[in-house]
């Protein structure tokens, strides 16, 4: 079953969170944008910051003061991604920005993170004429989110939230707790005034 196609472009219909089709032309221009800008930004040497920076913020929709992203970072079209103050990710962060992903402030992003928000049919001709759509991703400020940790298309994790290195997200988690696991799953709450590190 084919979706009714409307007067909205792929572009409009991948926004508005609908299915799309990925291969069109105005949309490959924005994936190219975005290639170009990566290919500049991961080749950037870390002795130009100012060189580095500019390119992140041509890249990128928003990007908060303080904020470090350790090349490579791999994006999408990077603009639908937008990060807050003082927040730092380490190398390998993978961010699929086919819809919006927010990141808050005070973030720490370890190394080969994924956010991924592309989604695709469960139906097989549907998958078969390449049509997906995607879902936005929001990480509250002060998450830590553990090296090789997966968040998944539609998921929302609350403030001050620690996910574990490996885990999978494939729900909302609420504020003040850690998760880990495939699935993630909350482990328990964190109480104000915990000193201890995992």
């Amino acid at each position: 079953m084919i979706p009714d196609v409307d007067n909205r472009t792929m572009r409009e219909r991948m926004l508005a969170g609908d299915l799309y089709l990925a291969d069109d032309p105005e949309l490959g221009e924005h994936l190219l944008r975005a290639a170009d800008l990566m290919e500049a930004y991961n080749g950037s040497s870390a002795r130009d910051p100012q060189l580095r920076q500019r390119l992140l913020e041509d890249l990128l929709g928003a990007v908060g003061e303080g904020t470090v992203i350790r090349p490579p970072l791999w994006v999408d079209y990077g603009s639908h991604i937008r990060i807050g103050a003082r927040s730092f990710a380490n190398f390998g962060l993978v961010a699929l920005d086919v819809a919006s992903i927010t990141i808050g402030d005070d973030v720490q992003i370890g190394s080969n993170v994924q956010l991924m928000t592309p989604t695709h049919p469960v139906d097989p001709e549907l998958r078969r004429a390449k049509w997906e759509a995607a879902k936005p991703i929001v990480i509250g400020d002060n998450v830590w989110l553990g090296s090789g940790a997966i968040v998944l298309a539609g998921v929302t994790i609350g403030e001050n939230t620690v996910v574990g290195a490996g885990a999978v997200v494939t729900r909302d988690l609420p504020a003040n707790v850690v998760a880990v696991g495939n699935p993630a799953r909350v482990i328990r709450t964190i109480e104000p005034g915990a000193t201890e590190a995992r």
